[in-house]
């Protein structure tokens, strides 16, 4: 029998008790003995592990000190103590390991004339004198020297290197991907082996002997052990060590080991790429805080006055001032019908984002339903014309953006129910209340690949109560409508077809498809309506109108030609003629109630887009939204004037006037408007025929930077929207532009990866390039000016922060130089001030913009998941508390304070909102 890769000898252990052989044949029996003993314990052990999964933590500690000590066993000839396991750390003893035989292992434990089995060469190394034994085996086991690069751990050598014959074989593995205990094969003739994936043998077919290889009888270590390992760490590739428990857990799920029975799946890829500030550490010495984006490490230095007191632990309360929504902009026509209606109030209903809107034009107030957390994508109103229910889409977050119905009351804004979280798949696109019973019934169709339609009895609990549904089309459908008279009918429509559905007692809807004959069958049926007497009134892509008769799927009237392109809106005035609204033509026509044209028209302007709804007011009132997300009031003899105004595609660009309460937003819809934030109304609106990306005003107001996505941009009169030249600096988007506070400079951040700086003059009308800072690897997303004019700190795509010498647009290396400087404004989401907007799990592009008020005691964030939250300012700990605030469902892509702080502006996305917050 070999001992350490040696063959043995006469040599004896020293047992530290009298009576104990002395002999080499002695000695291999009672080895061979204990390793029989302790492998049986171990196959105990693994057994009970899988019975009692409540004692799953303290037998898998067990198991491992057993494998470790027959390891060193292994290695020294000899067995080792093994410790008895409590349960729960209170005494209560599950499975005691007898602690027989042991082998002293310190220097003075051995006698003179017995000499001590020699260390193998991979185990010497200094051991402080002043160890145990104990600890002397287990460090001579856990740190075994490595020559693998910046891993500052253990390895896990193989189990042939490990009994190679080679004494100094220091032979190292990967980390092995199983714990589990596994039969490890002969190691091949190079004696390196890499940790695989085997199939257990079952208990009968095992060898009884520990080792199993040639006649030499070499030593093969059979188990490897979790607990192996638990002393131990990994470096992610951040350099960043990774905790060996955590280690141990992405090493089991690896497998099919059973103990995955008792532990829940962690992520990979969260021990790999680190995010956001969890993990910040602060340097003392250096005054600095190193934190992980993406896994990338970012250092951010802090002021002198800060650096001696930081603690990096505290937490940061959250402002004594508050947000309210005070009033919102736009409206959502581009996409959506059937969403507008006057209450008994005097409010205008009508949704944006995830706002639901009532609107009191006479009085010019604003309230607002901010319970969806999501795009709310239509709108039903109750027979009592007092309950609104909204259905939303499927949302960011997975549990609290589901897609569901809300009911509330439109007076007191309270919700009364909410139906379908769980039931729904993506959106809803059409509700409808029933009529006939007195709003007993909720109708709703899905977004689903089929369209299922569904029936609520929504007054049934909290959440409602489902009565049926079923498969509604495989094409889109566009509109779903109770029958005013007949409890038990619904109408839907969509491409190529109308449906007339029949509610049964029992609860089963039936199906009849409307029949079109030798009639030309429209791509669309794009909208419905109902007479007094009951018959349905549909509109189609081909701007046709055809009445259905009451209780048939058979066309009794049919009017050709109406509209060029699609009605898409059909409105039936109490006096009994109706209003058609064409998508194309943006015509308005009223017919009597037979159909008949009265001569009666008006026109949506041009650029206001076509009809998308229509409404009656009061009176003889219209209300009417448009497809370029309008809303116009008027009557057809005298016209029509617009009240609300919106952007149609996504926002970015938002600068605030220095001086008065405005500000300007412009996007990709080429549109550049000037709101008035006093008055909720537009001061002027210009389309520049180009997308827009960002924006700017001169310090004294008097001149507007526009920076567009093609790296093109325009010097404008703020006032009189002349244009005053035009530049372009590379062919990608001006992501950010900004004056110096002394207005002498200008800087604009390119998508190009570029910094251009420009000598201004002749009153903010003429612009000299200065240069161009060049340096950071990504895009530019965000810049600020230093107060004295004299720098620049930026930030890009891959989150750095970098400074710069303005004058000379050259890069200033040593950033803990600029700790002390004065910033103008702070934009840059990455830099000190900012530290604590991050979230614990943030990736670096979770947070669109930030602004610090003027006073310099309030920050406003804008992020990714339609969120505006406000911080005390400076956010400079990680934990730092915020108040958090809806509306918005896309990404927020700005956010400013007005010039005296007393209003917050904030932009959406694709949701092409405008928001203003009052400070309170």
């Amino acid at each position: 029998m070999r001992l350490n890769g040696r063959h043995g000898t006469n040599r004896s252990v020293a047992t530290g008790k009298p009576n104990q052989p002395n002999s080499s044949s002695e000695i291999d029996d009672m080895m061979e003995t204990e390793n029989e003993s302790l492998r049986d314990r171990v196959v105990d052990l693994e057994k009970k592990v899988l019975e009692q999964g409540d004692e799953i933590v303290c037998l898998r500690s067990t198991l491992a000190d057993v494998l470790r000590r027959l390891n060193q066993f292994e290695s020294r000839g000899a067995p080792s103590p093994a410790p008895t396991c409590l349960r729960n750390g209170n005494g209560t003893t599950i499975r005691g390991i007898s602690h027989s035989n042991h082998i002293g292992t310190g220097k003075d434990s051995t006698p003179g004339n017995v000499p001590r089995l020699r260390q193998p060469a991979y185990h010497q190394q200094p051991v402080p004198t002043d160890a145990g034994p104990k600890d002397n085996l287990r460090r001579a086991a856990s740190y075994a020297p490595s020559s693998l690069p910046q891993r500052r751990v253990v390895h896990y050598q193989s189990t042939g290197s490990l009994h190679s014959d080679s004494p100094s074989s220091t032979s190292v593995s990967p980390v092995p991907t199983s714990p589990s205990p596994t039969h490890t094969p002969p190691p091949p003739p190079g004696g390196r082996t890499t940790p695989s994936p085997r199939t257990p043998q079952p208990p009968s077919q095992r060898p009884n002997s520990v080792g199993s290889g040639s006649g030499s009888g070499s030593l093969h270590k059979r188990w490897s052990s979790t607990g192996d390992f638990n002393n131990s760490g990994i470096t992610s590739p951040t350099g960043t060590l990774i905790s060996a428990s955590s280690m141990a857990i992405a090493s089991r799920l690896a497998t099919k080991s059973l103990f995955n029975l008792y532990m829940r799946p962690q992520p990979h890829q969260q021990h790999l790429l680190k995010h956001g500030t969890r993990d910040a550490t602060y340097n003392e010495e250096e005054g600095s805080v190193r934190f992980f984006l993406r896994g990338r490490p970012v250092v951010l230095h802090a002021p002198t006055a800060v650096a001696e007191n930081y603690d990096l632990m505290k937490v940061a309360t959250a402002p004594q001032t508050r947000l309210k929504l005070e009033w919102v902009y736009g409206y959502r026509g581009r996409d959506c019908r059937s969403n507008l209606h006057l209450l008994p109030t005097g409010e205008m209903v009508y949704f944006v984002a995830a706002a639901v809107v009532l609107y009191n034009v006479e009085e010019q107030s604003q309230r607002h339903y901010l319970g969806h957390t999501d795009d709310v994508k239509c709108l039903a109103i109750h027979p009592n014309k007092l309950l609104v229910a909204t259905g939303q889409t499927a949302g960011h977050d997975r549990r609290e953006g589901r897609p569901h119905v809300r009911v509330w009351n439109s007076v007191s804004l309270h919700t009364m129910a909410v139906i379908g979280i769980g039931e729904f798949e993506r959106s809803i696109c059409c509700l409808s209340f029933s009529k006939a019973d007195g709003g007993v019934l909720l109708c709703a169709v899905d977004e689903a690949p089929d369209h299922n339609i569904s029936v609520w009895d929504w007054q049934r609990g909290e959440h409602g109560q489902k009565i049926t549904e079923t498969k509604c089309s495989a094409d889109t459908v566009v509109a779903a409508e109770f029958h005013p008279m007949d409890r038990q009918s619904i109408v839907t429509c969509g491409k190529s077809h109308i449906s007339f559905w029949t509610l049964d007692a029992g609860g089963t809807l039936y199906k009849r498809m409307g029949i079109f004959e030798n009639r030309d069958k429209p791509k669309y049926v794009t909208c419905l309506a109902f007479t007094q007497t009951g018959d349905v009134v549909s509109g189609d892509s081909n701007g046709n109108i055809i009445v259905w008769g009451r209780g048939t799927n058979t066309i009794s009237k049919f009017v050709r030609g109406l509209h060029e392109g699609s009605v898409f809106s059909i409105c039936v005035l109490k006096e009994g003629s109706m209003v058609t609204g064409g998508g194309k033509d943006g015509r308005l026509v009223q017919l009597d109630a037979s159909l008949s044209p009265t001569g009666q028209e008006a026109r949506v302007p041009d650029h206001l887009g076509a009809v998308r709804a229509v409404a009656e007011g009061r009176g003889s009132q219209l209300l009417v939204g448009s497809t370029r997300n309008c809303i116009l009031i008027g009557s057809l003899e005298l016209g029509l004037t617009p009240v609300v105004l919106g952007h149609t595609d996504e926002l970015w660009g938002l600068a605030i006037h220095p001086n008065l309460p405005q500000f300007l937003t412009a996007g990709h819809d080429r549109l550049v408007t000037l709101w008035d934030s006093m008055s909720h109304s537009v001061v002027w609106s210009k389309d520049i025929a180009e997308p827009v990306q960002s924006a700017a005003f001169s310090p004294d107001g008097s001149v507007l930077i526009i920076g567009c996505t093609s790296g093109h941009w325009m010097v404008m009169d703020a006032e009189t929207r002349e244009a005053f030249s035009a530049h372009t600096d590379g062919g990608e988007p001006i992501q950010v532009v900004k004056f110096s506070p002394d207005g002498n400079l200008l800087a604009l951040g390119s998508r190009d990866n570029n910094i251009y700086v420009y000598q201004v003059s002749e009153e903010y009308r003429k612009y000299s390039r200065v240069g161009r800072c060049t340096g950071h690897s990504s895009f530019i997303t965000h810049l600020d000016w230093s107060m004295d004019s004299q720098y620049i700190q930026s930030n890009s795509g891959d989150y750095e922060l970098l400074y710069w010498n303005a004058g000379l647009c050259r890069q200033i290396p040593q950033s803990s130089q600029l700790r002390d400087v004065e910033w103008a404004s702070n934009s840059c989401t990455l830099s000190f001030n900012t530290i604590g907007i991050w979230p614990e799990g943030a990736d670096g592009t979770d947070v669109n913009h930030c602004e610090r008020s003027h006073d310099g005691n309030l920050m406003a964030t804008a992020d990714d998941f339609g969120k505006v939250k406000l911080y005390s300012y400076p956010v400079v700990q990680p934990k730092s508390l915020c108040h958090t605030y809806g509306g918005h469902s896309s990404h927020v892509t700005n956010v400013s304070f007005l010039h005296d702080d007393s209003r917050l502006i904030s932009i959406g996305g694709r949701d092409t909102s405008v928001m203003q917050w009052s400070l309170s």
